[in-house]
């Protein structure tokens, strides 16, 4: 494990590795309140569900921005508020995250099998956790979701880009399964807002397939898979040490 503190952080830590040797980021990467932003060196495909971006995307950036329910003036259409975020940043092209969970706590790893490269940039956040097929009723105390960049270094078809979107989804919930997430009586299977983004080079021979028989499946799977768990690690050393200081003030 390599943790790489920024010291344009205030308060918090990134946590970066690579499962293959020393960090390759194939972005700069930038964390200043309230966004975190990957750049890309070139325009890059993408597919996620993003909340003004969605669907099959070319673009340079993926931004997140960091808000609590405090920051929407009141009566604000929230879509065109987060817009106007981006605007003013001069993040208006960037395909969009929007998370309550702390920027500074954003989590990176790498790997690469068959010469394939997959790099994972994750927020994680459990409190609005949700077991799939069955909505919960019960309040979130703390703010808290997924977001995750997932960047393949060969390009993709699009039914590869689709098929990907798939290993993320399934490494990030075996995850979240694994650690064994709790809110009201069940177990969480993920967060009500995940949100994936899918990104791979422009140009080059497409690949055509990247499923769990492909390296690519196997680096995407090996990168989202780690950093879902240290997410989750230490997401959970935060959460449950708010909850022991909250009892403690009321003892």
């Amino acid at each position: 494990m390599l943790d790489n503190a920024d010291e344009n952080q205030p308060g918090g830590q990134a946590q970066s590795s690579s499962l293959d040797g020393g960090p390759r980021l194939p972005f700069a990467l930038s964390c200043r309140a309230p966004f975190l932003v990957a750049s890309f060196g070139a325009p890059q495909a993408m597919l996620s569900w993003s909340l003004t971006k969605p669907g099959f995307q070319t673009a340079r950036q993926v931004a997140w921005l960091e808000v609590r329910n405090a920051d929407l003036p009141p009566g604000a259409d929230p879509l065109v508020w987060i817009g106007r975020q981006f605007s003013d940043a001069n993040l208006s092209d960037a395909v969009t995250l929007v998370t309550s969970r702390s920027i500074a706590q954003h989590h990176l790893a790498q790997a690469t099998v068959d010469g394939c490269t997959a790099t994972c940039l994750a927020t994680v956040g459990l409190s609005n956790g949700e077991r799939v097929g069955q909505r919960s009723t019960e309040p979130v105390r703390v703010p808290g979701t997924i977001n995750i960049l997932l960047h393949v270094s060969q390009a993709l078809s699009q039914a590869a880009m689709i098929e990907t979107v798939s290993i993320v989804t399934q490494a990030r919930t075996l995850a979240v399964i694994e650690a064994f997430v709790p809110r009201a009586g069940v177990q969480v299977t993920g967060t009500g807002t995940d949100c994936i983004v899918v990104a791979a080079p422009s140009d080059g021979e497409a690949a055509n397939f990247a499923g769990l028989h492909t390296g690519i499946g196997e680096a995407v799977g090996r990168a989202v898979y780690h950093v879902m768990r240290e997410g989750i690690a230490v997401w959970r050393e935060h959460f449950f040490g708010l909850d022991r200081s909250r009892t403690a003030k009321r003892t």
